[in-house]
């Protein structure tokens, strides 16, 4: 049984004058404890795809399952990390981490404790007490995908979460966010515009063609390199033949002549 499927979901964005349709029949499967990227050009309707899961919007047409039921039903908890860290300056690092305990009303010493040990787990450890503002951009980063994972999601969204950031740093984070993933078997999408970045991190890759989004194809990353740290598979044989095989389809005429006759046929 997979975890999470979409069945030929596709989505309208309305105006009082006109609509756009974003996503057209959109269907892919994936396993409990599965890494997937999704890519594709702007406005191919990635983040789209992300706020439907998350039940910030609901779609127009289709169905979403969450272990056999519907999306908008499921008790199944969701992390969503955006691209920005949107840590509050006021508070300490500690008291953001905990931000959503609080809303839930859940703030045991247990789940004190578990936010230290997640401090730990990424090299923060020391800064419970420091503000935001004391922090550089990667650790933020870090911060916020903490204040993800303390509430226990079972699927983690990620919306370019290292985009914003140095290549050094973003690469470190990649490498974080591969292994927390792992280390708390969570199920997890990830949205980004770096090809090297999703085959370094997935364990399936979605491309995406644009008006309206679509998908071109779904590529699986070889099981040699799935369990490398991200930094490293960027040296593998294996690595530079996908990275290959994904960039001319993403190159290919063909597409841009579609885009271009939607345009004119719209």
């Amino acid at each position: 049984m997979s975890f999470l499927t979409l069945d030929q979901v596709s989505h309208y964005y309305f105006s009082p004058s006109n609509y756009m349709k974003a996503l057209e029949d959109i269907s892919f499967s994936i396993n409990e404890g599965e890494f997937i990227s999704i890519i594709g050009p702007s406005g191919c309707g990635k983040s789209t795809i992300l706020s439907i899961i998350a039940r910030i919007i609901e779609h127009t047409e289709g169905n979403i399952y969450i272990k056999d039921e519907d999306v908008m039903h499921s008790s199944v908890q969701i992390g969503y990390m955006l691209q920005q860290d949107y840590l509050f300056p006021w508070k300490t690092i500690l008291d953001n981490i905990l931000l959503g305990p609080k809303m839930n009303d859940d703030t045991t010493e247990e789940t004190a404790n578990k936010a230290l040990q997640f401090l730990e787990d990424v090299h923060l450890l020391g800064t419970e007490n420091q503000y935001p503002s004391e922090l550089s951009g990667g650790m933020r980063q870090r911060v916020a995908l903490l204040r993800t994972l303390i509430t226990d999601p079972d699927i983690l969204l990620f919306d370019e979460p290292f985009s914003a950031l140095d290549y050094v740093t973003k690469l470190k984070l990649e490498n974080i966010v591969a292994k927390m993933v792992k280390m708390y078997r969570k199920t997890a999408i990830l949205v980004t515009h770096d090809l090297g970045e999703a085959i370094s991190m997935s364990d399936r890759i979605i491309l995406m063609d644009t008006k309206p989004g679509r998908i071109a194809n779904i590529f699986d990353v070889p099981e040699s390199i799935r369990n490398i740290e991200p930094f490293y598979v960027r040296r593998h044989t294996e690595y530079q033949t996908l990275f290959d095989h994904i960039w001319a389809q993403l190159s290919d005429d063909t597409v841009t002549e579609r885009n271009q006759q939607y345009e004119r046929d719209n």
